[in-house]
């Protein structure tokens, strides 16, 4: 796809991802959460951006060791809960998704709520980083608190 500026703000690569298509709502009578693993932009649309409840994104590479230790971390925090999901894109069949969203670096992890990002953090950060940003979007704390 091309026209995708890399001087975009924060909250434009969703603008540019909403055009691509609107989808139509999933249901579903999951009650637990299970990890998106993203093969592709439709997919991501479906279920990142179009998703009603909060999403964080974990933008990651086989060959990345700080990845092999957070992505499992996240799955483990992430799928108990019922208000908040995972998903996982692997930056080498995503290209397009790490231009949109300007990933400079694995792991990458962007929290996503009503279609807008609202967060991000790059790298293996600590536990508390990582707990508070769940906290935050699951709704167990308050967003400046």
């Amino acid at each position: 796809m091309n026209g995708v500026m890399l001087s975009q703000g924060l909250r434009s690569p969703m603008r540019h991802l909403a055009g691509l298509r609107r989808a139509k709502a999933i249901s579903t009578s999951i009650v637990h959460n299970e990890t998106i693993f993203v093969k592709n932009n439709d997919e991501f649309v479906n279920k990142v951006m179009n998703n009603d409840k909060p999403v964080i994104v974990n933008f990651h590479a086989e060959w990345c060791e700080p990845c092999k230790i957070l992505t499992p971390k996240l799955k483990e925090l992430i799928e108990p809960l019922n208000n908040l999901d995972l998903a996982v894109v692997d930056v080498e069949d995503n290209a397009e998704l790490v231009h949109t969203f300007e990933v400079k670096a694995v792991p990458a992890v962007i929290a996503i709520r009503n279609g807008l990002i609202v967060d991000k953090f790059i790298g293996l950060v600590d536990a508390d980083m990582i707990n508070n940003l769940i906290d935050r979007m699951s709704g167990k704390k308050k967003d400046g608190a």
